[in-house]
């Protein structure tokens, strides 16, 4: 386990989100990406929750925002390192806006995430 600041958790975030190409940011839409300390079930690195993409149509207006979080105390007590913090804040960012653009756990495992 290491520890890494929240502070310093954010940023690794912030640059997981910057390493998503531009042609798939342009078209996510009302998703925000928050660090959360504690999942709210053991396990969990990170969670979406919300409307993917791909299910949303006409009726689609005036909700809430989709919501990824991303769980800080998780994924530093499977890391050694904080290029494993890095690494691992990495994937857990890309599959849960993944699940965003509605791709399913399987599909991801499928695809090597």
């Amino acid at each position: 386990m290491i520890e890494v600041s929240r502070e310093k958790f954010e940023e690794l975030v912030a640059e997981a989100l910057d390493t998503i190409p531009p042609e798939l940011t342009k078209v996510m839409d009302n998703v925000v990406v928050v660090v959360v300390d504690d999942p709210p079930e053991p396990d969990l690195l990170g969670l979406y929750t919300g409307i993917p993409l791909t299910e949303r149509g006409d009726w689609y207006a005036g909700v809430l925002p989709d919501r990824i979080e991303i769980y800080r105390n998780p994924i530093c007590s499977i890391c050694d390192t904080e290029d494993d913090v890095v690494e691992e804040v990495q994937i857990t960012v890309v599959h849960e806006i993944a699940h965003h653009f509605g791709i399913d756990d399987d599909r991801l495992h499928e695809l090597g995430w």
